[in-house]
């Protein structure tokens, strides 16, 4: 039903947006992806191929993005934040700062099907620095899951100091070995020893002892270790409000996060910054594009 329904939205005189996009917001990933099956039995064409020829602009990111499964879309965003005109470090950082073991392992395996191209060594090519050494540690999907070490926070704590003071090559090896390969239980325990031993928040620090795509990756560790959601309303509020809309990132973050956490970064967008990103998203979006990220958002009208 849901097949014919788009084939008909799609394939008449005018592209009919409001079905396409009461039904695929509406749907969950499993979901669309059946729907893209039969509506390749039903009409011997590619469901992404038509919504690409039909729609335009953003309107059409968001449908199509839709379309992937999350691995592929991951896969997607990261080839295209690579090899674009200007690498988007942030899309990097966003992605890789806060996906699972296996999340990154599925991503990896998506990307070299989708690219040919093997992830790690794209990352190699196209970045530098400790920047580049630390994203490749996060890309390799190492972390420890569930384990924590009383004994051996304190030490690990001090280790962390130690590179916010000193700075060298070396100490920013210790520094991202740290907060890529321990367990998130682990370096909860680090942080507060941390604070113990300098006296001062370990975001604070870094933001204090360095600079660039390294420090905002680090900083976007730290964030994501703490609490995910309340890093996505960081980042949604920051590309709603200080960078115009940057209309790649909501996207991105609404997609990606949709069937995850989505309401809770919701419930931590309005609680840190007075207002819901129901409303943020309607003040700045128009038109149809408007329309598919509320969809997607699934705010109540009380949100406005």
């Amino acid at each position: 039903m849901d097949a014919q329904l788009l084939g008909r939205a799609l394939q008449g005189i005018s592209c009919e947006k409001d079905v396409l996009i009461d039904i695929l917001t509406q749907r969950c990933n499993s979901q669309r992806l059946m729907i893209a099956e039969a509506y390749r039995d039903m009409y011997g064409r590619d469901l992404i191929t038509d919504l690409k020829e039909n729609l335009s602009h953003h309107l059409k990111e968001v449908m199509v993005g839709l379309m992937y499964p999350p691995a592929s879309y991951d896969a997607h965003e990261f080839w295209h934040a690579l090899k674009g005109v200007d690498t988007e470090e942030k899309c990097l950082i966003d992605i890789l700062a806060s996906r699972t073991n296996m999340e990154i392992f599925q991503m990896k395996e998506a990307y070299l099907m989708q690219y040919n191209n093997d992830l790690q060594q794209d990352i190699d090519s196209e970045t530098s620095g400790h920047f580049r050494d630390t994203l490749m540690n996060l890309a390799q999907g190492t972390r420890m899951e569930g384990y924590a070490d009383p004994s051996t926070a304190a030490q690990d704590a001090m280790i962390l100091w130690e590179a916010c003071q000193r700075k060298t090559g070396e100490h920013k090896n210790m520094l991202q070995m740290i907060l890529c390969n321990k367990s998130y239980q682990q370096l909860w325990m680090v942080f507060q020893e941390f604070q113990s031993i300098s006296g001062q928040d370990i975001v604070d620090a870094i933001n204090e002892c360095y600079d660039g795509y390294f420090q905002e990756l680090l900083v976007a560790i730290v964030l994501c270790v703490r609490d995910k959601p309340s890093y996505f309303a960081y980042r949604l509020h920051n590309a709603i409000h200080d960078f115009g809309f940057h209309n790649k990132t909501v996207i991105r973050i609404l997609i990606a996060r949709s069937e995850i956490d989505l309401m809770t970064i919701r419930q931590r967008y309005k609680e840190r910054y007075g207002k819901s990103l129901f409303h943020d998203i309607k003040h700045f979006a128009s038109g149809h594009y408007e329309s598919a990220l509320l969809a997607i958002c699934a705010g109540d009208a009380e949100d406005y």
